[in-house]
């Protein structure tokens, strides 16, 4: 399947991001819930066929909350109990590398939950792949579409029907230690690729572990990775992923060599904590919120664990690595969310769209019970941003449009988990070169991708 250009991905989620940015209430807009402005809603929305008992599985990945209530596992149930009583919702939620090789067996053998996590485009479980193997439900006739930012619609979509609906617009950032930036000498954030060594150096020389990755968990090298290459690779050529398809670009380019090499000297120069390799993303985790690291790279999605009470208290904050030359502009990657999809095969399909319908509504309980606990920035007209730590990110982006898609999402899946075991060799001190990352990107690349 040929693609869309893609330059305008994140242009277009900006410009979403910028109508939200100008509604003054978080309560979404009224005007925005009459269905029959959706050009896409082709039936009437489902219907209560029956009282009789349902029970609907649901299979998620991540962590259960650290701290309160966690929303798929406990508030999703409850409140979808109180709206349909004769709905029971079972959830269950697995590690992000467990949750892939399960949901795919599971759903391949015909017994998949009823409702289940999927990604943008191309990227693993992601949108294209589960609507062509048949998963999917095509979730068209539901009535919420004219509500939700078109470029998030267009990246859960295949053909031009959407089978998923995406929990916001997630960035990519590093999360620091406030209070160690000051410690340190640190009075600026760095704004360049050279800036932002020299505060790693004075953290290191203060006695700080600048950065802590749970390379483990081998997934986690794709946060860093990706911010570098938004500086690196797309600012100069936009199309870059789009021209792969067909052989105009490789991943053995130039950019993508720089890109593995910055990402290489913060471990040549020690400023990743040592035995990143024997820690998991969790421990990583901890290890900042305890205050034992100054930063750690993830997403805007793992909100809830970096803010959770560690050993000591500090105040956090968030900035766009900067793998950008000194007078550049700093970009940020910045894509569509994982969301929710139906199982195409499930027997409480119509029951499963009932739920859908009263998640996404606007108004219910249940929607703002998702908003609230969604670290995401929502995509959902009229939504404003829930939290202030990624204001200034965001900010920046709404203003310049400096941003790029995740690289992953563009990519065949498989290509990234080449290189994070290739760059996990490097971690581990073999001989390994950028070289020879990106060779394997570009051969897995080869082998995978498919008109």
């Amino acid at each position: 399947m040929k693609f869309l250009n893609r330059k305008t991905l994140v242009m277009m989620l900006v410009a979403m991001m910028l109508v939200i940015g100008a509604c003054s209430s978080n309560t979404p807009n009224a005007g925005s819930t009459n269905a029959t402005n959706n050009p896409s809603n082709t039936t009437e929305p489902p219907t209560d066929a029956s009282d009789d008992p349902v029970t609907l599985t649901m299979l998620v990945s991540g962590a259960k909350a650290a701290e309160g209530e966690d929303f798929e596992l406990e508030t999703l149930p409850r409140l979808v109990k109180e709206k349909f009583p004769n709905v029971t919702l079972e959830v269950q939620k697995l590690p992000d590398e467990q949750y892939y090789t399960t949901v795919k067996t599971k759903l391949g053998a015909g017994e998949g939950p009823d409702i289940f996590l999927v990604f943008p485009k191309l990227a693993n479980m992601g949108a294209i792949e589960v609507a062509k193997a048949g998963y999917a439900a095509d979730l068209s006739e539901l009535s919420f579409w004219d509500r939700v930012s078109p470029a998030a619609k267009n990246d859960m979509s295949f053909d031009g029907k959407p089978y998923a609906v995406a929990k916001g617009m997630d960035i990519l950032g590093t999360f620091y230690n406030k209070e160690m930036f000051e410690q340190a000498g640190i009075t600026e954030l760095p704004q360049d690729w050279n800036s932002f060594l020299e505060a790693a150096e004075k953290l290191k020389a203060a006695g700080v572990t600048p950065i802590a990755m749970g390379d483990k968990d081998p997934w986690v090298i794709q946060f860093g990775m990706y911010q570098l290459a938004a500086n690196s690779v797309y600012p100069t050529d936009p199309e870059f992923d789009t021209k792969l398809q067909t052989g105009e670009t490789v991943l053995t380019d130039e950019k993508w060599v720089k890109t593995i090499n910055q990402y290489k000297e913060l471990y040549d120069k020690g400023y990743v904590v040592k035995s990143s390799l024997g820690m998991a993303s969790a421990q990583a985790m901890q290890q900042f919120v305890d205050g034992k690291a100054a930063m750690i790279f993830t997403g805007t999605w793992d909100l809830p664990g970096v803010t959770a009470s560690g050993a000591v208290e500090f105040e956090r904050g968030f900035f766009a690595l900067p793998g950008n030359d000194a007078g550049q502009p700093v970009y940020a990657s910045a894509s569509t969310a994982a969301g929710f999809a139906l199982n195409a095969k499930s027997a409480n399909l119509d029951a499963a769209k009932q739920v859908f319908e009263y998640l996404y509504d606007a108004e219910s309980p249940l929607f703002e019970a998702w908003v609230a606990s969604n670290p995401s920035i929502s995509v959902f007209n009229g939504v404003e941003l829930q939290n202030d730590i990624f204001q200034d990110v965001l900010g920046e982006i709404q203003s310049t449009g400096n941003a790029f898609y995740f690289s992953n999402q563009m990519w065949p899946a498989g290509v990234s988990d080449v290189m994070q075991a290739k760059f996990a060799e490097i971690i581990g001190g073999q001989k390994t070169t950028a070289e020879d990352v990106t060779k394997a990107m570009q051969d897995k690349y080869k082998e995978l991708y498919k008109e």
